[in-house]
């Protein structure tokens, strides 16, 4: 049993995470708590827009509060897998090899655009979010901790894009997708982006750093040790089991899935201030943590319906704990 103060303490740090990103980020208070969950429970998101709803805007606002270091690649056609990992070069000084690091050697990587490079390029991320490291001339590097990738991507339907390997999909904890913000939240965006401004970039500058590495880690360290009841966990697993055999999916969730809504579930209820996992919990981040997971039949997907639509109708039909 932990102690109430240091669940009340954790909770308050990360509810500040998610009020001062909401102050660069307008009318995603969902997207942005979905993000904050997949940094608590030490996985990678998928942040799935069409161009100029602020899906990097999010990402820069979650640097900004993070006292640790990050850094940006912006995925196109042209990009090389050793672009992103590093390579190795011969320095004709000291007449041997270097080892020159890329960008993936960082705290929080934002892979821009994700979908525009091919499948070889995008296979650069494999080994390090899984692995956390990286292999550079047979030598396995480490990143640091924390570690996270943030990718964007635009929908698939678009120009220019390539679907990401299942693989690749499968290591990303989270697919979120960010829509259309609200009536009121985007006169708001208008009005702050055009009032006393020569271009329509929104500052984040003026947010506070909320906290370093160390606390990050140490946040993610109390997620983990979130109880969970065995009639919950066992809740989690049929959740993504039933997605195997359920009617209208061609494929169905692994068990990377059923681990994955347990690690966010414990978030959830960080967040809320509990030592313990509700069902609800589980049940709230399941769209998130299942939607790219699975593959919606092509007769299902001829008549209009999507994966949110027919998981939605898993999780009504599978019961939960009510105890």
């Amino acid at each position: 049993m932990m102690e109430p103060a240091r669940i009340e303490a954790g909770s308050t740090l990360a509810n500040r995470f998610l009020a001062e990103i909401g102050k660069a980020v307008l009318g995603q208070d969902d997207v942005i708590r979905q993000v904050l969950l997949c940094l608590l429970a030490s996985g990678h998101v998928l942040i799935e827009g069409v161009p100029g709803l602020g899906k990097t805007l999010l990402v820069r606002a979650l640097t900004a509060c993070f006292e640790g270091t990050h850094s940006r690649v912006q995925f196109t056609p042209d990009l090389m897998p050793s672009d992103v990992t590093g390579h190795s070069v011969f320095n004709m000084k000291s007449e041997r090899f270097e080892v020159r690091r890329g960008p993936v050697f960082t705290h929080l990587l934002l892979a821009d655009e994700i979908n525009r490079a091919p499948a070889k390029t995008q296979a650069a991320l494999l080994e390090v979010m899984q692995e956390r490291r990286v292999t550079i001339e047979g030598e396995a590097m480490p990143v640091p901790a924390p570690f996270m990738v943030l990718a964007t991507q635009n929908p698939i339907e678009q120009d220019g894009t390539y679907p990401l390997p299942e693989a690749e999909l499968d290591r990303f904890m989270m697919k979120v997708r960010i829509d259309y913000p609200g009536v009121a939240e985007e006169c708001a965006l208008v009005d702050r982006v055009t009032t006393g401004r020569m271009a329509d970039i929104l500052n984040v500058d003026d947010l506070a750093v909320i906290a370093d590495a160390a606390a990050v880690l140490d946040l993610q360290s109390l997620t983990a040790a979130i109880a969970i009841d065995a009639e919950v966990l066992d809740y989690a697993v049929r959740l993504a089991r039933c997605t195997r055999a359920a009617v209208g999916l061609q494929q169905g969730a692994g068990p990377r899935a059923s681990i994955a809504l347990v690690r966010v579930a414990r978030a959830a209820a960080l967040l809320a201030g509990r030592d313990f996992v509700l069902p609800d919990d589980v049940k709230a981040v399941a769209l998130p943590v299942l939607r790219h997971r699975v593959q919606i039949t092509p007769d299902l997907e001829i008549e209009g319906q999507d994966v949110d639509a027919v998981l939605t109708g898993l999780l009504d039909a599978v019961d939960a704990p009510r105890r």
